[in-house]
């Protein structure tokens, strides 16, 4: 057929929608995308027929190519992933987990109307924040607490509320910067306090702090160093005697704790993480830290700390705008209820289970999912083995720290790993991974159970 014939045959955008496949499409999928799915593969088979790369053509074998083009384009862009990575809290993959139970009250308070800023009790308007001030104020001992949408927020909404116009006194060794280009001296600037350095890069004593203070110091701040460390020649001064000084000049303290973590981690080997109980306990006026870190909760920054100076920052008008909404409350309070009881929250946040879970417990798994692509996957396409490896908490929290886990080391023989690693990625659902030694590492601490089945179709499929 000639090319002529082969153009004047291609089928007409009406045509396609009017017949079967297309009258389904247009049920299942939106007309918009529909419609340029159609014309999208009518234009390809064009510019192929020009080509001389078809010498034939039939709506039939159309159909399917508009189908797979309409699926890409209805598929949402915000979409679960497989984390085989073995980072538990991997802030490109959405940090913390959150259960089942936590998301049916979600659920609960997203489906209807609720008592958002309503008091049931009085029969008035009442405040969002009263639904999580009980159980922050119990669980670590605070006088009162708010939460905001991140731990940036909650950094710069106290910096403007208790120090703009004033100097806020800050060891040289704390001024980091971490993820996203978030830096401790632009957020200062920019909340209108005066940053006042103190201290070298790795020593900084408690006389620094003294010696710097003046009749316009506002604040006393230190700042957890996230997932940067100095070692060897250091000096830092503890927030215990940060306090005393803090006392002794009639100056707040305020501590960015970063990660907030709830659980006292001692017990399983982690020293350099202290919890947000302990801080509030050693005296400091304000403590922030972000709730989907080690708390394991949604993304949310929580400042806790004395009554009269978290009502004059819950009364700064830049609470309007970092403010959370009613989902991200409703998931707080379902977390927050589980640290009433210290071993309920070990088993029911994912995040704590998944950094605590018994080594032996991953190994099984790691060898079930083994077991389970050998079965499938023969030996002359890859080779499949269970090793000892290392996790990391991720999120910027406890980076000196390496968690022994178990992994499957898939070694592909009839494709490159990266390839294998690409293949993942793209697929249904998408399966990240990581490459170590020329193999594809499937890291089984941060894979569920619920996941296994989903796993190795997903590797057997990008294998064949």
């Amino acid at each position: 057929m000639t090319k002529q014939k082969l153009l004047a045959s291609l089928p007409s955008v009406d045509e396609i929608l009017k017949s079967g496949k297309g009258l389904e499409w247009q049920e299942s999928y939106p007309r918009r995308y529909v419609l340029q799915a159609i014309r999208e593969i009518i234009e390809q088979t064009r510019q192929a027929i020009l080509k001389d790369e078809i010498k034939e053509i039939s709506l039939e074998d159309m159909l399917p190519h508009v189908q797979h083009r309409i699926e890409r384009l209805s598929v949402f862009s915000l979409r679960p992933v497989i984390n085989a990575t073995g980072v538990v809290m991997h802030t490109n993959l959405g940090r913390s987990v959150l259960s089942e139970e936590i998301l049916e009250n979600v659920k609960k308070v997203a489906c209807g109307y609720s008592n958002l800023e309503y008091d049931l009790e009085k029969g008035e308007r009442g405040k969002r924040y009263s639904h999580i001030q009980r159980l922050l104020n119990e669980i670590t001992g605070a006088e009162s607490s708010l939460i905001v949408n991140n731990n940036a927020a909650a950094v710069f909404v106290c910096l403007t509320a208790l120090a703009k116009g004033k100097e806020v006194i800050v060891s040289r060794g704390e001024l980091v910067e971490i993820g996203g280009s978030f830096r401790v001296p632009d957020v200062m600037s920019a909340s209108g306090a005066i940053l006042r350095e103190v201290g070298t890069t790795n020593k900084t004593h408690l006389r620094d702090y003294e010696s710097a203070i003046n009749e316009n110091t506002g604040l006393l701040l230190k700042v957890h160093q996230s997932n940067f460390r100095t070692i060897g020649f250091t000096k830092q001064v503890e927030i215990e005697g940060m306090t005393t000084l803090g006392k002794k000049h009639n100056i707040p303290v305020m501590f960015d704790l970063g990660s907030g973590c709830l659980i006292d981690l001692k017990p399983y080997g982690v020293h350099i993480e202290p919890t947000v109980q302990e801080i509030v306990k050693s005296g400091c006026d304000i403590v922030t830290f972000s709730g989907d870190k080690l708390l394991g909760g949604p993304q949310g920054g929580v400042i806790v700390g004395k009554s009269e100076l978290i009502e004059k920052i819950a009364k700064n008008p830049l609470m309007r705008a970092v403010r959370i909404d009613k989902l991200t409350l409703s998931a707080f309070e379902a977390v927050l209820m589980n640290y009433l009881d210290e071993d309920k929250a070990k088993v029911n946040i994912p995040t704590v289970r998944m950094l605590l879970q018994d080594v032996n417990e991953i190994k099984a798994r790691a060898k079930k999912i083994s077991m389970r692509l050998k079965r499938e996957i023969k030996e002359d396409v890859a080779e499949m083995d269970v090793i000892e490896d290392s996790s990391q908490s991720g999120g910027g929290a406890l980076p000196e720290i390496e968690f022994k886990t178990f992994a499957v080391a898939v070694k592909p023989k009839k494709l490159s790993v990266n390839r294998l690693e690409e293949r993942l990625r793209h697929g249904n659902p998408p399966i990240i991974a990581r490459i170590k030694d020329n193999a594809l590492i499937i890291d089984a601490r941060t894979i569920g159970d619920n996941e296994v089945e989903a796993l190795v179709k997903g590797i057997e499929g990008a294998l064949l």
